[in-house]
């Protein structure tokens, strides 16, 4: 039997995995199987992005977490969309130099409205007010839903920002409290390999007493590993699995992240991201209800440290010289192979690209699933198990670099070294070009996302 599963690293990543485990396995009843966490007490969450998708809202609920204390706790606010700003023109040349990518889009195809859209039947008006009134809540303010009604119900789709620290505290607590995962606190050193090249156990910095053993122990050993390190990739580093770069494709290496307080309490919060296009990158801004999340992603190629700094420092306003800017540095890319032998690679081990489009909690909740609905009940059954997650995961990341791309390509910007280098074809995936060359000639269509596993679909 496959019993004993260890997760090396919390996180959000850490701790979503964690959860599909501990539901798919059902552990309150299943005594003879155990999920274990082990976590560095040194290591903060990264927190990058602090925005979800609506696949979030149906993994809350999988879970069991109460909606109204997901938003007290992670100090949350509804999401319905990420505006995007300067993306499609040069600053200043176009009135409404902005578009929505809204969560709502149930007229998309209802009344042909994307065919009178290319026919130029509704010249002056936006494309987000014709198929969905999703543009319409952002703009004025509004929410999806109403306080009368049930949680996770809305009167339009949504999704949440939320403080990333935070969210992972309230997932660490479903999992050990109300799912039946044990917790370890504690550095993990090394691993031990085993004569067929899989990881035998993990060797700890301190004693740690298992709640299945008798006996203090600095060595765990287990079935199956899931590495949830982050960008250490520490255990799946270790079975030397490649990492494939994709930095040629996305141009943006480095992210520099500020929490910005709101300088009044009546202040408007968005319920949208916004997403500011910039002469070598672009600008989240994120608002929570006790602080804004804002950040500047952009290309070391194309700007220096120092006016990425200033640029991101100009956006937040005169509060910002008393805000410490922290910068993190991106690998940009995804691993030859997710599943090696009997470890797992899940969140930034397994690949990140950019914060565009939340994509980074979308994948790790994605594949953490998928591992936990796919995981096999006897260990013989592993190298079937990994090949097939192998060959869905890297489907998903093929989508999301295909999709992320398709922002910087499709732009007519043309003011900086910067986005003309993102619209070189050498820099474009072929996937993306064959379905550009489709679309030359003819809509979108249904059957152009014919695998269950598109990130983003039709609509998107």
């Amino acid at each position: 039997m496959l019993e004993k599963i260890v997760i090396v690293g919390g996180g959000t990543a850490g701790w979503l995995t964690a959860n599909h485990l501990a539901k798919s396995l059902n552990l309150l009843t299943q005594k003879n199987r155990q999920v274990i966490l082990v976590e560095s007490p040194d290591i903060p969450t990264v927190g990058v992005g602090e925005g979800t998708v609506p696949l979030m809202r149906e993994t809350l609920q999988y879970f069991g977490i109460s909606e109204t204390d997901f938003l007290v706790k992670c100090d949350a606010t509804f999401k319905q969309s990420i505006k995007f700003i300067d993306w499609v023109h040069n600053p200043g040349t176009h009135k409404n130099n902005f578009y929505h990518h809204l969560f709502d889009y149930p007229q998309l195809y209802k009344f042909n409205s994307l065919q009178s859209w290319t026919q130029g039947k509704f010249e002056g008006q936006l494309f987000a007010d014709i198929v969905s009134s999703q543009g319409y809540l952002c703009e004025n303010g509004l929410a999806p839903k109403a306080i009368t009604q049930p949680e996770y119900q809305g009167f339009a789709e949504y999704a949440y920002h939320l403080d990333a620290g935070k969210f992972s505290a309230l997932l660490a607590d479903n999992a050990t409290h109300k799912l039946g995962v044990e917790h370890i606190s504690a550095n993990v050193l090394s691993a031990k390999l085993s004569e067929d090249g899989s990881i035998d156990s993990i060797i700890l910095d301190r004693d740690v007493q298992l709640k299945k053993n008798s006996e203090a122990t600095t060595e765990i050993s287990a079935d199956l590993f899931i590495d949830c390190s982050g960008f250490k990739g520490i255990l799946i580093n270790q079975l030397k699995v490649d990492f494939i770069s994709y930095q040629n494709t996305l141009l943006v290496d480095t992210a520099l992240a500020m929490q910005v307080p709101y300088e009044n309490e009546n202040e408007p919060i968005l319920s949208h991201t916004l997403a500011t296009a910039k002469k070598a990158g672009w600008i989240w801004d994120i608002g929570l209800t006790t602080r804004r999340g804002v950040g500047h992603v952009y290309s070391s190629q194309h700007i220096s440290h120092d006016d990425a700094e200033k640029a991101l420092r100009e956006y937040v306003g005169a509060q910002a010289d008393k805000l410490d800017c922290r910068q993190i540095s991106m690998k940009i890319g995804h691993r030859e192979k997710f599943w090696e032998k009997n470890c797992v690679a899940i969140g930034l081990s397994q690949g990140f690209v950019e914060p565009l489009e939340a994509t980074g909690l979308l994948a790790f909740d994605a594949t953490a699933r998928i591992l936990a609905e796919i995981l096999p009940n006897q260990s013989e059954g592993i190298n079937s198990a990994a090949k097939l997650f192998n060959q869905r995961v890297l489907y998903i990341w093929q989508r999301v670099i295909d999709f992320i791309k398709l922002h910087y390509y499709l732009t007519q910007r043309d003011d900086s070294d910067f986005w003309r280098d993102n619209r070189r074809l050498e820099s474009v995936p072929d996937s993306l070009l064959e379905k550009l060359e489709i679309w030359r000639y003819r809509l979108p269509s249904q059957h152009d996302f014919f695998s269950r596993y598109e990130t983003f679909n039709l609509d998107n």
